[in-house]
């Protein structure tokens, strides 16, 4: 006798044995039958609505798993901090921008001990003095090789020197700033916050030690002397160092000469020569380097020949050919006032003037 599940005939020749079928491990379990799409009518719901046998049922929201909640969050909290940091710190920690310092001046004019030398050939004049050597405009303002310092790349390095050497070369050698004619190719490579100091000392020149035009430039009186030969000659030399984190320094001392003659007279009117000698110093931040321009420290100027007697804040009042320098000097200083001009003259060496 078969079993109660068996059929009639019996287990099928091949067929599992003990009536096992291959579908019995396939297990519908609590689970699986809720989340089914289709579900059948009762036999009871088939017959009062003539309804298909089958009804689809809506599907089942679940909610997030564990695991998508998590990431989400994560997720959230990454986005939350980048905006917080983005706000907080944009383009990081500034640096704090030291207070740029008023220009120190100092102007010494050096006068003759006799009449000065002149010739009407303004080379031969060049042969005979000590500037026979020096090279002809901007070629006498080398930069020297420059080194990277502990917090300054090489290029920030060489950037300082030549912007310093452009100062140097616009206010020591361009015509229009010697004649007096224009200020602004200097002034526009000087720091914003110098830019008030530049401007009063040229509005209301002063001997305080803050304010004379010649400290910041070479400017000869166009009244009393004009450029016999536009080929300058000067010597001289540039060196950088770092001040501290975010500062570099430049040092320049150089010795310009010039050659002049009386202002209108003619081509063949005896020539002089005229020599200054011009110590700055320079600053530069980053900021600085960035815009290409300098804050200048310090100005150390001596210039001859000159007369003592004579206002050397405003222009330079060159002696010529023939002239000797007029008896007494300045105004004395007195110690007790704070801005009284510093009375400072020299004596131009013998050495120093060509042989004529």
């Amino acid at each position: 006798m078969g079993g109660p599940g068996d059929p009639p005939e019996g287990t099928p020749e091949g067929g599992p044995a003990g009536g096992e079928d291959e579908y019995r491990s396939v297990v519908f379990d609590e689970s699986f039958v809720r989340a089914a799409r289709l579900q059948e009518y009762s036999a009871e719901e088939r017959m009062a609505d003539h309804a298909p046998a089958v009804r689809r049922r809506p599907p089942l929201h679940r909610g997030l798993t564990r695991q998508a909640l998590i990431l989400v969050l994560l997720i959230a909290v990454a986005f939350g901090t980048a905006i917080y940091m983005g706000v907080r710190h944009p383009y990081g920690s500034p640096e704090t921008r030291r207070p740029v310092e008023p220009l120190r001046m100092t102007v010494i004019p050096l006068a003759p001990t006799g009449k000065v030398p002149g010739t009407a050939d303004a080379e031969y004049l060049y042969a005979h003095s000590p500037a026979a050597q020096y090279e002809v405009g901007a070629e006498g303002i080398p930069l020297p090789a420059s080194r990277s310092t502990a917090h300054f790349s090489d290029s920030e390095v060489v950037t300082a020197l030549t912007t310093a050497k452009d100062y140097i070369v616009r206010s020591s050698l361009y015509p229009e700033v010697l004649t007096g004619r224009q200020v602004r190719p200097a002034r526009s490579l000087l720091d914003a916050d110098q830019l008030d100091q530049f401007d009063q000392s040229f509005d209301r020149p002063a001997g305080d030690g803050r304010h004379a035009p010649t400290g910041w430039l070479v400017r000869l009186d166009p009244s009393r002397a004009q450029l016999a030969d536009d080929r300058i000659r000067v010597q001289g030399d540039l060196q950088a160092s770092e001040s501290d984190s975010g500062t570099l320094e430049v040092t320049a001392d150089h010795t310009f000469v010039y050659a002049l003659r009386p202002t209108g007279a003619a081509a063949n009117a005896p020539v002089s020569l005229f020599t200054v000698r011009r110590e700055l110093t320079f600053r530069f931040t980053r900021d600085d380097l960035r815009t290409h321009q300098v804050q200048l420290l310090a100005s150390y100027v001596q210039a001859g020949p000159l007369a003592c007697a004579e206002d050397s804040t405003s222009y330079f009042r060159p002696l010529l050919a023939g002239q000797t320098a007029h008896t007494g000097g300045p105004a004395g200083t007195d110690p007790y006032e704070t801005d009284s001009p510093t009375a400072l003259c020299g004596t131009l060496a013998a050495g120093a003037e060509p042989k004529v």
